[in-house]
């Protein structure tokens, strides 16, 4: 059973910056895709970003040019930039460690305010 463990959350002012790594338990080369998600109070989870097996990266239109997604062997990490309050939310990583399986983490809270 291939485990997700989500880490570098925090409290940031506007226009500050955190890293989320998210390790696994295992390789992370042969999973079809990992992926970065958000939930914030009161609201449906949300896309935030997605890394293939191949290295190909797609961001969702609320973070693109702020958020930079990135993994090695055993991680993925989640490098944020010029966070704003509205990035408020608890952060999860997904794996989807076969076409028909995946796997989540339990979350790391970010908290933006002045």
């Amino acid at each position: 059973q291939v485990q997700l463990v989500e880490s570098g959350g925090g409290f940031v002012q506007p226009g500050g910056s955190l890293r989320l790594s998210c390790a696994a338990s295992r390789s992370t080369l042969t999973f079809v895709a990992m992926a970065w998600y958000r939930q914030a109070p009161g609201k449906e989870r949300e896309w935030v970003a997605r890394i293939r097996s191949n290295g190909f990266t797609e961001y969702g239109d609320a973070v693109k040019g702020r958020f930079s997604i990135s993994r090695d062997r055993n991680s993925m990490y989640l490098q944020m930039n010029d966070l704003q309050p509205e990035d408020t939310a608890v952060y999860f990583c997904n794996a989807h460690v076969s076409y028909v399986a995946e796997i989540w983490g339990q979350g790391t809270q970010v908290t933006v305010s002045s």
